[in-house]
């Protein structure tokens, strides 16, 4: 019994809320038939009792009455020269009265049993077809919904805007219209608040290495002080790193307003050129690998920023004597690049944490070359606003494989 309950629950789990609709209406339609068909059935079997003038009580008492008895004992001459009795006139009238009742019984059930199933099958397509146009306004709401979890990092700018009579759907669509304007309105608030705070931060950060710079190189500083306006000016120079890494976060986020044709092969290739002097300071070999033709369209600086992102992270989080390597390609209507290196071992549950704000492997937040965290998170931010997705694979001897797609541009737009 426990079994059967479960794998009805677990049946009904896999329903579609149409369907359910569907049941729903084609039950309550066959249980009103029913229950016309069986008051229909006792209203003709009364009927039919009535017509025959004389009810089973009255005809068993009439059956035992001595004078009945003696009435229907007189034999007639029929036509045909038989002998027959009253008695014998009545039975079969009675059989034959008897045969046309239970005959008229069958013939109700049978037919209305058929024009009940007919009319159900009828019914059941009718109300799939209502639960579809009932349930479209909840269909756009999903759609929209997940067009609008897609594409999370452009913005939430889409609305449901459902028309109609103030129902509960109605009710629904524009209370979810208006949890995203809410939403829409806060993060644009946090957004501008960063990219406001980052232009100011950069003003101070700016006099404050003008002035250190100033006290370095003036003649006569002693070597401690010089040494302390070095140190000090590297702490400036890592502060406008992070300054300059929020204000590209925040504008990640943004679909580009003016898209550019770009090759990400070509993009590639300078990028890893410009990045050879870095590797080899941290004794990391650069690879280019396959690069093949991958034109996509959006901004130019910042994609070149998502390809620098992917190529200081690969030498700073590689080993000494490791390599990077890079591949492009097109693959459908999407345009693939892909940049690995041969850096620590990184288990698969740690990958996407790494594409969260100042998350590093391991959390280690310090130390002069190991960035802010942000690198990884401007990627993911970049690829999001040009339609596109950034994931992570650990490599089998160690380090990273970080898959960039984008939408490809058709060839007609190239």
């Amino acid at each position: 019994m426990r079994f059967t309950t479960r794998a009805k629950t677990a049946l009904l789990r896999h329903w579609t809320m149409r369907a359910k609709l569907t049941a729903l209406y084609a039950g309550t339609f066959l249980l009103a038939g029913g229950l016309l068909l069986g008051v229909t059935y006792v209203l003709v079997q009364q009927r039919l009792e009535r017509q025959s003038g004389v009810s089973e009580r009255e005809r068993a008492a009439l059956l035992k009455n001595p004078m009945f008895q003696r009435a229907t004992a007189a034999k007639l001459t029929m036509p045909d020269g038989r002998r027959v009795t009253l008695g014998d006139i009545a039975a079969t009238l009675q059989a034959e009265q008897e045969r046309y009742r239970r005959e008229t019984m069958t013939s109700l059930l049978t037919q209305g049993g058929v024009a009940l199933a007919g009319t159900g099958l009828i019914g059941t397509m009718f109300g799939w077809l209502l639960a579809g146009r009932g349930l479209r306004p909840v269909h756009r709401i999903t759609e929209t919904a997940r067009r609008i979890a897609a594409g999370a990092d452009r913005g939430l700018h889409e609305r449901i805007g459902l028309s109609g009579p103030p129902d509960e759907i109605k009710k629904l669509a524009d209370t979810f219209d208006l949890m995203l304007d809410r939403l829409d309105r806060s993060f644009d608030g946090q957004r501008r608040f960063i990219a406001g705070a980052s232009h100011e931060m950069r003003t101070p950060l700016a006099v404050n290495r003008a002035l250190i710079e100033v006290a370095v190189t003036r003649p006569g500083v002693s070597a401690d002080a010089r040494e302390l306006g070095t140190t000090l000016l590297e702490i400036n120079t890592r502060h406008e790193r992070l300054i300059d890494g929020l204000l590209v976060l925040a504008d990640a986020r943004n679909e580009p307003a003016e898209p550019s044709p770009v090759d990400l092969a070509e993009l590639t290739g300078g990028v890893l050129a410009d990045a050879t002097d870095d590797a080899a300071r941290h004794d990391v070999e650069v690879q280019p690998g396959d690069l093949r033709a991958a034109p996509v369209s959006g901004d130019p600086y910042l994609l070149e920023r998502l390809v620098q992102n992917l190529a200081e992270n690969a030498v700073r989080h590689n080993r000494p004597g490791g390599t990077i390597t890079a591949r492009t390609a097109t693959d459908g209507d999407r345009a693939v690049l892909e940049i690995s290196n041969t850096g620590p071992v990184v288990h698969g549950h740690q990958t996407e944490a790494l594409f969260q704000p100042f998350r590093r492997l391991g959390d280690r937040r310090t130390g002069g070359d190991r960035g802010f965290g942000l690198g990884l998170s401007i990627v993911r931010a970049i690829a999001g606003s040009h339609g596109g997705t950034a994931t992570a694979t650990p490599r089998a001897g160690g380090g990273l494989t970080v898959t960039v797609t984008l939408p490809a541009r058709p060839p007609e737009a190239s």
